[in-house]
């Protein structure tokens, strides 16, 4: 379902800390069988029995929700094996899209209607768009959607157009907007290209090594900054359809001069670096700059993966398509043509007409959470649809190199990524959970999945970075270099080790057996030291502290940690601590802004309650009070069908900046954590062996 805003904030507000919420204050030594018997020989016999009678009435009521959840979650499978939810972020994807099609010339009335409804019906009260479900109104996501509608046709001075505009303008106006949609907006003329970062093209011919080249970039930067340099250099506008003196605080004077940052400071000397590069391009030689637009093109094409689209997702897309219309290729081009096709695909289509637009799709995620949770939840691992989920996976691994190998060019592939079609980037994070997913299934070829399973073990390993950990899709990805660029305001550039993808590798390689392998004792070093000094670990790729410790506690127990272990200990007092009062767990996206106020907290949500219980249950906690009410959370919240609803925003593209709604997120893992509570944990230890 779409989610729909009301103008309230959404989220829980954080509760005030109670003494024991303290840095300091570690978690009270884990409970023994012994000295739970001895507590309970001083109580009441009534007691105890009604203790008992209401673990046996949560522990059958798991089961039926279990049940439930494995019924749903069978028949969302599509016939060729795979899994897939809706991805859903904020509205500048459907902006852009009809920014997109207004600059080739290819409106389309139904699309434009369509987008337009979509776009009004996540408009807050307050006249702005928010970039997750229940935040705050954000400038840029604002002012892109506001543009959208009005080349749908909105009237500027409708209630909801004006509340809008007056916004944007109490806020900085179009000039305080982020480099990415004031580039949107030179595209036709509302903004002046002198006055955007310069990004030549020239950057193709950077050394690999080097700390400013394109391989200093994450995957998802460095797919949309090549064709970006070529739009930068052509400087092209489109006629505007109106004008949009109502979203600057001054029309007379759109851009107002701010001072340079002191040229000691890294800001201040990259200001006047890009101060340089303006005037580069207006002596910049043009066959060595054609040249290397020339090359800029050939490196996005021969990047095209096999459905039309770029690395599976929508923003390199839409620029490689711009990018390369203005060096020439028309719009049947057979590059074209499957790119601009590949982004129809992206398409959602609502029961009322509203139509949303992916930037990403999640297939191999999705059906491999999927597989683990079944399998976790009781499902035989012969079953069928768990074989054919199998099948598709196998057949999607990657059998070619990528970007990844120009740091590892020794090293064979055998990773998955993300998406249906994404030969180029596979990502660590998505393999070590294929594998997990893999392992559970009881395939008709086991040799077949060993073989697939040796190639992802082998590939995952040798992606180690430096420090011990991984990151999602390149190792030692670090250069602190390309964040301070002028250019980059638009979330995260880089991709460095993180804990959760660290987690996963490392419960990968101690379930095939590498438990002492030195890889995986670097990995466990690492998470280790990362803990925060709250029991918690920061969440890069979920939101925000309860998924990574979610993720970290059951790779650590599959690595062989016990749950005495003083890590295990505090990251334990910290999701007791954190629980709501409804017995759920949520923690908003405003947690990666502000740590103290609001890190493990929100309203609870399906996932991050399951995350939380996964953690626990991983901990050794199953008989726990937390895990209890967890868990009738799950049960007590959940709908009819087997199914749960969740508007809130879970998932992370870039924390902070790029939120996500993973729509399958509320199933698998509350299946998972279900699951493991009625059978066991992760490693498939039987509850009260």
């Amino acid at each position: 379902m779409t989610a729909t805003t009301d103008g309230s904030t959404g989220a829980q507000p954080p509760r005030a800390p109670s003494a024991g919420d303290t840095a300091e204050k570690t978690a009270p030594p884990a409970k023994t069988r012994g000295s739970a018997k001895a507590r309970a020989k001083g109580k009441a016999g009534k007691t105890g029995r009604a203790r008992t009678a209401v673990v046996r009435d949560t522990a059958d009521a798991a089961r039926e929700a279990t049940a439930r959840a494995t019924d749903f979650l069978l028949s969302a499978q599509d016939p060729a094996g795979w899994w897939k939810g809706d991805l859903e972020t904020n509205v500048t994807m459907d902006a852009e899209d009809l920014l997109l099609r207004q600059f080739l010339g290819i409106q389309d009335p139904e699309l434009t209607e369509a987008a337009a409804r979509h776009i009004r019906g996540e408009q807050r009260a307050d006249g702005t768009w928010a970039t997750f479900y229940g935040g705050p109104g954000e400038l840029s996501t604002t002012i892109e959607a506001y543009v959208a509608l009005r080349l749908a046709g909105d009237d500027p001075e409708a209630p909801h157009m004006a509340q809008a505009s007056a916004w944007v303008r109490a806020h900085g106006g179009i000039a305080a907007a982020r480099v990415f949609t004031r580039i949107w907006l030179a595209l036709f003329g509302w903004w002046r290209w002198d006055d955007l970062p310069e990004l030549p093209p020239e950057l193709i011919y950077f050394p690999k090594w080097f700390p400013l080249g394109i391989h200093a970039f994450g995957c998802w930067a460095r797919q949309t900054i090549v064709p970006l340099t070529i739009v930068s250099a052509k400087r092209p506008v489109r006629p505007a359809p109106f004008a949009l003196d109502e979203l600057h605080t001054d029309p007379r004077r759109p851009n107002p001069p701010r001072p340079p940052a002191p040229a000691t400071t890294w800001d201040g000397v990259f200001q006047r670096l890009d101060k340089a590069l303006h005037l580069y391009h207006k002596v910049a030689l043009r066959k060595p700059r054609a040249a290397a637009m020339r090359s800029a093109a050939r490196w996005i094409i021969e990047r095209q993966e096999n459905d039309g689209c770029w690395g599976g997702i929508q923003p390199p897309a839409v620029y490689s398509v711009i990018a390369l219309h203005l060096l020439g290729y028309d719009l049947d081009h057979p590059v074209l043509r499957s790119g601009l096709e590949s982004l129809d695909r992206f398409a959602v289509w609502r029961e009322d007409g509203a139509r949303m637009i992916e930037a990403c799709q999640s297939p191999v995620w999705d059906t491999c959470l999927a597989t683990i949770a079944l399998a976790d939840a009781g499902l035989p691992a012969d079953h069928p649809q768990l074989v054919k989920a199998a099948d598709w996976m196998l057949a999607e691994q990657i059998d070619r190199p990528g970007d990844w190998a120009v740091r590892r060019p020794q090293l064979p592939p055998g990773g998955w990524a993300f998406e249906f079609h994404n030969d180029n980037y596979p990502d660590i994070d998505d393999t070590a959970e294929v594998v997990l997913a893999l392992r559970r299934v009881r395939h008709p070829d086991p040799q077949r999945v060993a073989a697939a399973v040796g190639r992802a073990v082998r590939w995952s390993a040798g992606m180690q970075s430096r420090n011990g950990a991984w990151g999602a899709f390149d190792a030692d990805n670090t250069s602190p270099f390309p964040d301070r660029l002028p250019f980059c305001d638009f979330g995260e550039v880089i991709d460095p080790p993180s804990a959760d993808v660290t987690a996963h590798v490392v419960e990968m390689l101690a379930d095939v057996g590498r438990t002492h392998d030195p890889r995986t004792r670097r990995g466990i070093a690492w998470l280790l030291a990362e803990q925060e000094p709250s029991g918690a670990w920061f969440g890069r790729w979920g939101t925000n502290y309860v998924y990574g410790t979610g993720s970290v506690l059951p790779a650590l127990a599959a690595a062989g940690i016990p749950g005495s272990h003083p890590a295990v200990r505090r990251a334990v007092g910290w999701l007791e601590r954190v629980q709501n009062e409804d017995g759920g767990w949520g923690e908003d996206q405003r947690s990666y802004q502000d740590k103290e106020k609001w890190a493990g907290r929100g309203a609870s949500t399906a996932s991050q309650t399951a995350w939380a219980l996964m953690a626990l249950l991983a901990a050794g906690e199953r008989d726990g009070e937390a895990v209890r009410r967890g868990v009738r959370w799950l049960v007590d919240t959940q709908l009819p069908d087997g199914s749960w609803d969740e508007p809130y925003f879970t998932g992370t593209g870039f924390p902070w900046d790029f939120s996500i709604n993973y729509h399958l997120y509320r199933q698998v893992f509350p299946l998972t954590a279900l699951g493991r509570y009625v059978n066991g944990g992760p490693a498939g230890v039987p509850v009260g062996a």
